[in-house]
């Protein structure tokens, strides 16, 4: 059921979004962009205010579950529902309302109780009516490890079911390609199959030809099967050995869940401020040592040896307190920190170079919503560089009359500017995308968006036409 309804070609969407912190207030600035229609429901004026001030958007205050409330907000005719307020049990209830009272198609709910994502008969046609169930920890969680898995890298991006992946990468001074044109990318590794996609240089979009020169400080996206990932990072990145000691600060839902994730391969330390929480930790964590204390405590640092520490992240539920102690402790001598982050502009402030990684939960989130928004068989949306840039999957159906991909070639396809094809995979094959390549019906397509306000351009282009006999 999940992702399986979609909108006709140019249409607009009626969503209703239920909550307006930070998750809510992050789907709503991306979806009404895309010129559709926003309802946002919260219990919160002031909330509701910022974000009309904001935004071209309809607010109503009220309680995101109750009839009456949703029938204010327009449920009758709403074709989405998106409930991310901080309680489950509001999401979850509201999505059951939604279903018996209004019919509403596509209902998506904010669940955070691992409790509850543990039984998935919860949740479908037959339980509770909720098409999506998005865990923006589990999300994040999942978010981080790939960075852990993949030294030295800014992002890394699974699509095709983790077959192909989409990394981000700073070039640094002094490494074998700066200076010199991207073809000799290949020419230096002719077994290793990759495609560069986007280049960005202070900020600016430049796009990757043959002859774009690299330089130090370009931050350079690349596509390639996860095998090939460390050789391409070694002629555009610092080739870092891999992580082995780990210490996480903050014991919330997403400490213990990256702990618990980590634990079976590395050497790691998990620091809480609760002490009633720390004992609970402790019994659900096998090998982790769990720690009572302040990550921002330098003593308590210095003592657990974050010089010896190869990353330290800062998950707890508090931007000042993550900012802070990364500072700390890439100044005591880890070798890699990275900070938990939800309000966009301290995300600006801190890559600057304070904070090796900022982690956006709202990027790692908005992606998983956006991929039942979209139109066309969009199966996975992934959103870049703070929102503005964006890489999806996008399944190509139909045949060479109803498609206006299928059975061309690359190079031959009217892509808006600043998109550019990365790859294909067909069946269990990761086919690496040139000018030459032919798109074949049902190949998944990853596709880059410098400037996601074009996405409506590259639906069109993967949408089947209707043909009469």
């Amino acid at each position: 059921m999940a992702g399986s309804w979609r909108l006709e070609a140019g249409g607009w969407m009626k969503i209703i979004i239920l909550g307006a912190g930070q998750v809510g207030a992050s789907v709503a600035a991306n979806l009404v962009s895309e010129a559709n229609d926003i309802t946002v429901v919260d219990h919160n004026p002031e909330l509701l205010r910022e974000l009309q001030e904001r935004f071209d958007l309809r607010t109503v205050q009220g309680h995101g579950a109750h009839p009456d409330v949703l029938a204010r907000a327009g449920a009758d005719d709403a074709d989405m529902i998106i409930a991310v307020t901080n309680s489950d049990e509001t999401n979850m209830v509201a999505c059951q309302v939604a279903y018996t009272l209004f019919h509403t198609p596509t209902k998506i709910a904010r669940v955070r109780a691992q409790s509850f994502l543990d039984q998935p008969k919860l949740f479908g046609s037959d339980a509770l009516p909720i098409d999506v169930a998005i865990s923006p920890e589990a999300l994040v969680t999942d978010y981080i490890l790939r960075l852990i898995e993949n030294p030295g890298t800014l992002q890394v991006l699974d699509f095709a079911g983790g077959r192909i992946r989409l990394v981000a990468v700073k070039v640094y001074h002094g490494g074998p390609l700066v200076g010199q044109e991207l073809r000799v990318l290949r020419e230096r590794m002719p077994q290793v199959e990759a495609r560069i996609a986007a280049i960005y240089r202070q900020d600016r979009a430049i796009e990757p030809e043959g002859d774009t020169v690299i330089a130090a400080d370009d931050e350079i996206f690349f596509v390639a099967a996860p095998i090939h990932i460390r050789a391409v990072l070694s002629e555009l990145g610092r080739l870092d050995h891999p992580y082995r000691r780990l210490i996480v600060a903050g014991g919330g839902n997403i400490g213990t869940r990256l702990a618990k994730a980590l634990e079976p391969g590395f050497r790691v330390k998990l620091i809480e401020r609760d002490f009633k929480r720390c004992k609970r930790i402790a019994e659900d964590l096998d090998k982790t040592i769990v720690l009572h204390g302040d990550a921002a405590d330098q003593e308590l640092l210095l003592e657990e040896n974050i010089e010896n520490t190869d990353v330290f992240c800062a998950v707890t539920n508090d931007d000042e307190a993550n900012i802070l102690s990364a500072m700390l402790a890439k100044r005591l001598g880890a070798r890699k920190v990275m900070a938990l982050i939800n309000r966009a502009s301290y995300v600006d402030l801190v890559q600057s170079g304070i904070v090796d990684i900022a982690i956006s939960p709202q990027q790692a989130t908005i992606g998983s919503l956006l991929k039942h928004v979209r139109r066309g068989d969009v199966v996975m949306v992934h959103s870049l560089r703070r929102g503005a840039a964006e890489a999806i999957e996008a399944i190509a159906h139909g045949d060479e009359l109803s498609s206006k991909v299928v059975g061309r070639r690359i190079g031959e396809l009217n892509l808006p500017k600043g998109a550019s094809i990365g790859a294909l995979v067909r069946g269990n094959e990761v086919v690496i995308a040139h000018h030459d390549t032919v798109i074949q019906a049902e190949d998944h397509v990853i596709l880059f968006l410098q400037d996601k306000r074009r996405i409506h351009e590259v639906e069109r282009l993967f949408q089947v036409e209707v043909t009469f006999l």
